[in-house]
């Protein structure tokens, strides 16, 4: 059964619509959600928890409509951005106070080892925290309570190479234990690296979604990498610009 399951999504805005987005993720895997900016990651990412209402279509987690089972299915989950803005004047630990009073499956413990591993103190306060810092927090927060579906939206924005292989080692690590990853990136040399699935979306609607090894098989030209691959695509049918 898939942990995540994304039926004919639709989200109608003036001057953008998501249209029929389909696509599923299984327990264990890790997919890369990959579209360029304006696509509609963030619009459909935000949908599956109702951040934004949907205009029609079918989201379940776990087998579960989010209508209903909406306490079961956050104490299963995490959703996490890439950088943390609110609370800006609270300590880290402050904020870790209220975030973990949602979550009966918080672990102090657990959380102490990643405030490690991400070299955070958590006496400093957010507004003082630099780009890179604000993400390894929020994942942080979003690792700490054993979540079996973690959703992640540019994840690795901001942060320096090193931190970005380390973050990807984390994945993989969370992968064996049987945890599913969707995240959605623009950096594409990161879907190379510990990707399962990629599902691309291109102007509100999905492109592809596959398994890394169909996708590249599929879609790639002899000799191409990931990322050449998904350039061609998003300049194919895209005026030349003249200067």
């Amino acid at each position: 059964m898939a942990v995540l399951s994304i039926k004919n999504l639709n989200k109608v805005y003036p001057t953008f619509s998501l249209k029929d987005v389909s696509f599923e993720l299984e327990k264990g895997r890790i997919m890369g959600f990959i579209g360029r900016n304006g696509a509609g990651k963030t619009t459909t990412l935000k949908c599956l928890f109702d951040l934004v209402h949907s205009t029609s279509g079918d989201i379940t987690f776990f087998g579960l409509n989010f209508n209903g089972n909406e306490k079961e299915i956050k104490g299963r989950t995490s959703y996490a951005v890439g950088g943390v803005n609110y609370y800006a004047r609270k300590t880290l630990s402050a904020v870790v106070e209220i975030t973990k009073s949602f979550y009966g499956g918080w672990d102090d413990c657990l959380f102490d080892k990643y405030l490690k591993v991400f070299d955070l103190d958590k006496n400093k306060r957010i507004n003082e925290l630099s780009d890179g810092m604000k993400v390894k927090f929020n994942l942080a927060m979003a690792l700490s309570h054993r979540a079996e579906l973690i959703i992640l939206d540019e994840p690795t924005s901001g942060l320096d190479p090193f931190s970005r292989d380390e973050i990807l080692e984390i994945f993989k690590r969370l992968k064996n234990d049987g945890v599913s990853i969707l995240y959605s990136t623009h950096i594409i040399s990161d879907l190379e690296k510990c990707v399962d699935d990629i599902t691309f979306i291109k102007k509100g609607k999905i492109f592809a979604s596959d398994n890394k090894e169909n996708f590249i098989k599929t879609y790639g030209q002899t000799g191409e990498s990931l990322e050449n691959i998904i350039l061609r695509i998003e300049r194919e049918g895209q005026d030349e610009i003249t200067y």
